[in-house]
């Protein structure tokens, strides 16, 4: 388990295992790929980031997962897997996924966002890119990342 503080200072623990914080978190982030490409959403407040927001209720996070994708990127979910879950303090716990993408639907609304944004490569120092969300700043993505990486998900 990892331990630490998130952008605004608030304590996270994040941990790669079976659902660590809770059987049914409140919210979902999930790193998408798309033709070898990463699929975030251009939030017009936050900036770039993954897609991921609540889970309603009587959904199950791998359909909030689902949804989210959509929602705010036109993105089909082909294969869907859990990797971890992250506690924030005081009471946020969200379920992180890996997706990988089979078709970009054009929408006529991409809800809250501007809709998806393809690129190659995330920058290496993405913390202090502007164009990034604070989502996208603490040690979740990173140490997200390197997971993906020991699991073979991604290269």
């Amino acid at each position: 388990m990892y331990e630490f503080r998130d952008y605004y200072g608030h304590r996270v623990r994040l941990a790669f295992a079976d659902h660590p914080f809770s059987s049914a978190p409140g919210h979902v982030w999930i790193i998408c790929r798309y033709q070898d490409q990463w699929l975030l959403t251009d939030h017009p407040h936050r900036g770039l980031e993954f897609p991921g927001g609540k889970v309603e209720s009587g959904e199950t996070a791998e359909a909030a997962a689902a949804r989210e994708v959509m929602e705010e990127t036109g993105g089909v979910i082909g294969r869907l897997s859990y990797v971890g879950q992250y506690e924030v303090e005081p009471d946020l716990v969200k379920n992180m996924y890996f997706a990988n993408i089979t078709a970009l639907l054009e929408r006529e609304s991409y809800w809250e966002t501007n809709g998806p944004v393809l690129l190659s490569a995330l920058p290496d120092h993405i913390r202090d890119d502007r164009r990034f969300s604070y989502l996208m700043k603490d040690d979740v993505l990173p140490l997200a990342l390197a997971e993906l990486k020991r699991r073979g998900w991604i290269d």
